[in-house]
């Protein structure tokens, strides 16, 4: 009688979100009662382990705010984040892959020129990553915006150390010629914040809460696709372990050692730096079937 009355309520609520007024709307949420229906059946969830389940939203809610999400970390670590990409993100096998966008981006970065130092007053080893911005057919792309965000040499976003300013982020646009550049500071792999409900539920696992050494890029053209995706460094620890699953080889660089000498900004630096080249291949733009 109770799988029967289990069974019936499943059916009920499916044909009542069928009365959603958008269609995707319906198609969304019948499937997604479907499966949670079935995710609780398969695990005999009980009523304490529901309520605590509960409760691990609503804190995650409170714990996040305009610049860091919560529920964004908890897709991360899911693999949810990933799967989405890989779903919406394979239009041409030419294009620069697309990972995840993490939970510390933040929007109105400052617009910089060319070779201009994002990390200015932040300490570490300078790094300059050098390239041009492509379409899948080679062409340069000229005017292309970059959005670029990193974490300090301790794994500390600008959301975490309340800066009063825009710290290690900022804008770049590429040249006529497709060519961009962009000074910063070496980053350093990290653990994911463990400080809220995400951190709590990794902690009590084997998995390793950390990230390779990484950058963040948010690409746009007008006339292409964008793109969202990071730069690993070469030989860091974590590439075949990263918690997001966000690592893809072809986004793995080496971060080549240069002495203090002329810079790929045609200025100089009077300190040992670090020098990335990389090319990134634009998506087509998505058009309206």
């Amino acid at each position: 009688m109770h799988a029967e009355i289990d069974h019936d309520t499943t059916a009920l609520a499916v044909e009542r979100w069928g009365a959603a007024h958008d269609p995707r709307l319906s198609t969304v949420m019948q499937a997604l009662v479907r499966h949670l229906h079935g995710f609780a059946r398969e695990v005999a969830l009980t009523e304490p382990e529901w309520a605590q389940a509960i409760t691990w939203l609503t804190r995650a809610g409170q714990i996040s705010n305009a610049n860091r999400s919560e529920f964004i970390l908890a897709s991360d670590v899911l693999g949810l984040s990933t799967l989405v990409v890989d779903i919406n993100h394979h239009r041409d096998s030419r294009a620069t892959p697309a990972t995840v966008l993490g939970p510390f981006y933040i929007e109105d970065s400052p617009q910089l020129s060319y070779g201009a130092d994002m990390a200015e007053g932040v300490p570490g080893i300078p790094l300059f990553i050098a390239g041009t911005i492509r379409s899948p057919a080679g062409a340069p792309i000229g005017g292309a915006d970059l959005d670029v965000w990193q974490a300090d040499s301790q794994g500390m976003y600008e959301a975490q150390v309340n800066s009063p300013a825009p710290r290690l982020r900022g804008r770049f646009t590429s040249q006529p010629d497709g060519s961009y550049c962009v000074r910063t500071v070496a980053p350093l792999g990290y653990s994911i914040p463990m400080d809220g409900p995400v951190g709590e539920l990794i902690s009590r696992t084997e998995i390793s809460p950390n990230r390779p050494a990484h950058i963040h890029f948010r690409i746009t053209a007008k006339g292409h696709g964008p793109l969202t995706t990071h730069l690993f460094e070469k030989g860091a620890p974590y590439l075949d372990a990263d918690v997001v699953f966000g690592t893809r080889a072809e986004l793995v660089v080496a971060f080549e050692r240069r002495t203090p000498g002329e810079t790929p900004d045609g200025h100089r630096c009077d300190k040992p730096w670090l020098f990335a080249q990389y090319d990134f291949v634009l998506p087509p733009e998505e058009r309206d079937q």
